[in-house]
């Protein structure tokens, strides 16, 4: 695929800016992918941000690493019965 290497694109009120789909297939960016900016001079480069691919991996890492200081199941359970 060829690269593009310029695209002019209108900034809205919210400072939000669409990513031309020929740059989205060439960098495989989709929604959700983060994407990082780096100001060089007067110029700005947008690249998919690093150490992205594996985001939900390293979350749900972290996630069970954490031990659990919440209620137990049965105590759960009786709030849901109503019991005291």
């Amino acid at each position: 695929m060829r690269g593009i290497t310029e695209a002019h694109m209108r900034v809205t009120s919210k400072g939000q800016v669409t990513i031309p789909i020929e740059i989205r297939h060439q960098l495989d960016i989709r929604a959700e992918t983060e994407v990082e900016f780096e100001v060089v001079g007067n110029v700005v480069h947008l690249r998919k941000a690093r150490g992205t691919e594996d985001r939900g991996k390293r979350v749900l890492a972290q996630l069970l690493a954490t031990p659990y200081a919440g209620p137990s199941t049965e105590a759960l359970m009786a709030l849901t019965r109503g019991e005291e």
